[in-house]
């Protein structure tokens, strides 16, 4: 008997014979926070397919996708009545920076 292991991952194994050796890219979190990785093919042979998907729906593939949050778009306005909503920076990992004028 003999045992084929993986070198992607070393708890695949197979006895007298080839081990199927899968890569899900999704593992190494590779998209930005509040995003959603999707894998379609995990082989070796498909590095790059993953996508990264913001809730907003905007969708990259192979790297983290770019998503905006205009806070100030929420329904009700974060700022009261009579008030302006400016947000300056609508990055989805730079939330909270909005300002009331």
């Amino acid at each position: 008997d003999f045992e084929c292991t993986c070198n992607s991952d070393p708890n695949l194994k197979a006895v007298d014979g080839p081990a199927t050796c899968d890569k899900d890219e999704c593992k190494s979190n590779p998209c930005g926070m509040g995003q959603t990785c999707n894998d379609p093919v995990k082989s070796l042979g498909s590095i790059g397919d993953f996508t990264c998907t913001c809730g907003n729906g905007v969708k990259t593939t192979g790297a983290a996708a770019t998503c905006e949050t205009d806070e100030c778009a929420a329904t009700p306005s974060p700022c009261g009545t009579d008030q302006t909503c400016v947000d300056p920076n609508k990055a989805s990992n730079m939330l909270h920076d909005f300002e009331c004028t």
